[in-house]
């Protein structure tokens, strides 16, 4: 029997074709090998779903995630592998929220998308949607992680980034190299996928929006982060540091700080660098967030601080020091313990 892999549309620039007066529209799942007719070929048998509303990824909510979540965990037991067609804007962000979602996965969940429409001539989405139903439908071997492919490589999704709006290379994972490349043939790197789980899968899709991103910039004033602590029923606040989690040492920052972790909000300090780890009293300019309590996050992504902030708080929500602890400890390979 042949694999099977379901494919899920959710939106962006990957599924819109131009239609005869040139205006570009999302095209209807049922007519994907018109818009990718290789897949004829393909080894493997393809199904298809949609979200109930499409959307660009600008748009993206966890309630969003919650619904391809469900359609996953739905499906799990029928398909070998799935691949969501998801906007590049937010893709990360979705791909660091669904590892969290699913514990123990014993099967690949590839995003892909395209920086040109589907319609386009020079579009890469038909390569990323080729490769990616490739390495979801695997027999040789199976990837248990939420990834993304993207333009000839594919990454742990958790540690992955967007880095350029206008490039067919769009993504990259600095603190972790990909697990594949693609070539003529795709090579795996083996030692660096995750182990396949033993358990059964398990499937969480609480969320807790409540939090906030502040990014220190040298001048910031104490009434802006007083303004960002004081937000109505704030839970949590990821801080974007500078370096290796220094911030300003002047006394209101570190009061407001403080005023705010005594008040229950978790504070979590990521480098606002794009490589390189939050190394909590490496220097001076950290070491009275450490005493205050601010969680060092060590080398994860923006994208996959705020989704593993979400996703602890909506699972834990009566137990902050619990929280506090998962935060800085790999769940999904999500950074470096």
């Amino acid at each position: 029997m042949k694999n099977k892999v379901l494919l899920i549309y959710t939106g962006g620039t990957i599924g819109m074709v131009q239609d005869e007066s040139g205006v570009l529209h999302p095209f209807a799942l049922d007519r994907i090998y018109d818009a990718v007719p290789q897949l004829k070929n393909c080894a493997y048998g393809i199904d298809s779903c949609q979200l109930e509303n499409i959307i660009d990824s600008s748009n993206m909510t966890p309630a969003f995630w919650r619904d391809i979540a469900n359609i996953i965990a739905r499906e799990y037991d029928r398909y070998d592998g799935f691949v969501v067609l998801h906007g590049t804007d937010t893709m990360a962000y979705t791909a660091s929220a669904l590892s969290f979602v699913f514990k123990n996965l014993a099967k690949p969940i590839v995003l892909t998308g395209s920086q040109l429409p589907l319609g386009m001539l020079r579009s890469d989405g038909r390569e990323n949607i080729i490769c990616a139903l490739e390495i979801a439908s695997a027999r040789q071997l199976n990837i248990p992680e939420v990834c993304i492919f993207f333009e000839d490589h594919l990454y742990r999704g958790n540690r992955s980034t967007k880095v350029s709006a206008e490039n067919f290379d769009a993504f990259n994972s600095y603190n972790y190299p990909s697990l594949a490349t693609a070539g003529i043939n795709i090579s795996f790197k083996e030692h660096l996928i995750l182990p396949v789980p033993e358990g059964a899968l398990t499937i969480r899709t609480e969320f807790d929006n409540r939090v906030a991103v502040l990014k220190l910039f040298p001048g910031i004033t104490r009434e802006v982060v007083h303004a960002v602590l004081s937000t109505s029923d704030l839970q949590g606040l990821v801080i974007e540091t500078y370096g290796s989690g220094n911030a300003p040492t002047e006394k209101w920052f570190i009061d407001e700080l403080e005023a705010a972790a005594k008040r229950g909000i978790i504070l979590m300090n990521v480098t606002q660098c794009k490589a390189g780890a939050v190394k909590m009293r490496q220097y001076a300019a950290s070491c009275d967030m450490d005493r205050i309590g601010v969680v060092g996050a060590k080398d994860i992504t923006i994208e996959a601080a705020v989704t593993k902030l979400m996703y602890l708080l909506g699972c834990y929500p009566n137990d902050k020091q619990h929280v506090k602890e998962r935060l800085s400890v790999s769940l999904r390979g999500e950074l470096t313990d």
